[in-house]
């Protein structure tokens, strides 16, 4: 008997309920917000529905990169907000105009995806956007062909994670969200839901 009860415990123990530590914006999305924009959308398979996919996290050092004063806090700085190790991006190609040959190191990057993914977006959304200084909304124009949109950061000192001494030496970074989606309108209205606000388009 007592051995059953045991094993009713461990069993009972071992259950989790569904989605309990995943991030706050992926709840959201899985049972609110694709449902609505699947109606929204006129979409007949749930499937078909915008996704957010990945965000990747950038600064362009370009010659700076040698600067170890200034890849170090660009480092820090991508570490600290993304909570991942920034990796080295590397020129593809070689444009003599900017004296830059293919395969030099260029900048620092990190892919976020799953529950960091949708962590770093509620903190861009609710805490990094609102210390914008004239601040009226992000851009409607920031899409990519393929329905992907970025942010620009002029500097790191709008992250709180950050302290006043990481920022004293200035950098600016980039947010892109890549979007799986049948075009810009449906990207938006992804982005819409989870609070990204828009600068408001003259009538």
């Amino acid at each position: 008997m007592p051995t059953a009860t045991k094993a009713k415990t461990e069993a009972k123990s071992s259950v989790k309920p569904a989605d309990a530590t995943a991030a706050r914006l992926r709840v959201q999305y899985n049972t609110v917000i694709r449902q609505e924009l699947q109606k929204e959308l006129g979409l007949q398979n749930i499937h078909q529905v915008p996704r957010l996919e990945k965000i990747v996290v950038n600064t362009g050092l370009g010659r700076a990169i040698n600067e170890k004063k200034l890849l170090e806090a660009a480092a820090n700085t991508l570490r600290k907000i993304t909570g991942q190790q920034p990796v080295e991006t590397i020129a593809k190609n070689s444009i003599a105009g900017f004296k830059l040959r293919e395969g030099n190191k260029i900048g620092l990057k990190v892919t976020l995806r799953a529950d960091r993914m949708y962590e770093f977006m509620d903190r861009v959304i609710n805490l990094v956007i609102p210390r914008l200084r004239d601040f009226h909304g992000v851009s409607p124009k920031s899409f990519d062909g393929q329905g992907n949109y970025a942010i620009g950061f002029t500097d790191q000192s709008v992250f709180p994670e950050l302290s006043f001494e990481e920022t004293t030496t200035v950098h600016g970074l980039q947010v892109i969200f890549v979007i799986q989606a049948k075009d810009k309108a449906h990207s938006r209205a992804l982005l819409e839901k989870f609070g990204l606000p828009f600068e408001k388009e003259d009538q």
